[in-house]
């Protein structure tokens, strides 16, 4: 194989151009030549002639520690169809493309398992904040993201604690809820609401949310007595999971309020998550995982998505990836609770 190509498809996340640099320098230092393609699939389908990056040693260093994508980031719900994969396919071929390297989550890998099905060899490299790829225990982007919640809500925290209120947030994660349970710990959540607890709390999500800071503010008063205190920590921050049914952070602050007579905000973090320049846990794992897809296309391999399991770089078969299943760790969220007052 000498030429490949690599785009990134659907979110962007902090780490896909770590992943684009570490695929075009491990393809350089093998004598092959790369391209870049912008605006993922699409661009790859209808417009390949302008969407083309020539990548070198010497257009490639700059991008290394930079957020987002370089190459455009974007969703094509429609490539499941025939005529736009074959078309896809034979611009590669005119390109003289013989491999791809795709960056994304899960409908970009179907993408990429049915090109290889249709004969150009793909690797999928795992991209998104919301580590939502069962394959592989870190994508590209979650460190990244997790920090930036972690910063997000410590400034949060400083003006809560200043006025004793109660902040509420949202966070992404999509349907996975990695982000929201790890960055509540890792932020002094006094409570955490995300999917798999919701059949637990009967629902409510603000019930639950005013008995735990009831619970909590019971017990600083009670250890304060003790001690014979007079400070009392009266701050509480609350995280919740995005995207769940019926659950509002304004309603929950709301009801904070009026039951327990707290005064209380709500704050939606939204795309804030998204961007800022990449950790250096995400930096490098990129570096790892850009490598390996590219000796994968070197071996002539295709239809196998590059993962980190553990401490190690590995892959799998796409289809027997995406039929992974990663359900979230309750240990995790125990040990949320137990830290929540």
């Amino acid at each position: 194989m000498k030429t490949i190509g690599v785009l990134t498809s659907g979110g962007d996340a902090p780490g896909m151009n770590s992943a684009v640099y570490s695929v075009v320098k491990t393809a350089c230092a093998n004598g092959m030549k790369v391209y870049g393609i912008k605006y993922s699939y699409w661009g790859l389908t209808f417009d390949i002639d302008n969407c083309l990056v020539d990548f070198d040693l010497n257009n490639v260093g700059d991008i290394l520690n930079k957020g987002g994508s370089y190459l455009r980031s974007m969703r094509f719900k429609d490539f499941y169809k025939e005529e736009y994969m074959q078309q896809a396919i034979a611009n590669c071929r005119a390109k003289g493309i013989e491999g791809l390297v795709v960056i994304g989550g899960d409908g970009s890998f179907r993408g990429a398992r049915d090109l290889t099905l249709r004969g150009l060899p793909c690797i999928g490299i795992p991209g998104t904040i919301d580590n939502d790829i069962p394959s592989s225990d870190f994508t590209l982007g979650y460190d990244t993201c997790l920090n930036t919640i972690m910063h997000l809500c410590e400034s949060l925290c400083d003006t809560i604690s200043s006025n004793d209120r109660c902040m509420v947030v949202e966070v992404m994660g999509n349907k996975c809820s990695d982000l929201p349970v790890n960055g509540g710990i890792a932020c002094g959540a006094t409570a955490i609401v995300v999917p798999e607890i919701m059949e637990s709390i009967n629902n409510d999500a603000a019930g639950y949310v005013v008995n735990k800071i009831r619970e909590a503010r019971d017990l600083r008063e009670k250890m304060a007595a003790e001690k014979g205190d007079k400070e009392i920590k009266k701050h509480y921050l609350i995280i919740v999971a995005e995207k769940m049914d019926g659950v509002n952070v304004a309603d929950i602050a709301k009801a904070v309020e009026k039951e327990l007579g707290i005064e209380s905000r709500s704050i939606i973090l939204g795309h804030l998550q998204r961007g800022g320049q990449p950790s250096a846990f995400d930096v490098i794992t990129g570096c790892q995982m850009g490598n390996r897809a590219v000796k994968l296309l070197m071996d002539g391999i295709g239809n196998r998505v590059v993962v980190k399991k553990g401490i190690d770089i590995v892959d799998y078969d796409i289809l027997e990836a995406l039929e992974m299943k990663s359900p979230l760790d309750m240990n995790q969220y125990k040990l949320s609770v137990e830290l929540g007052a």
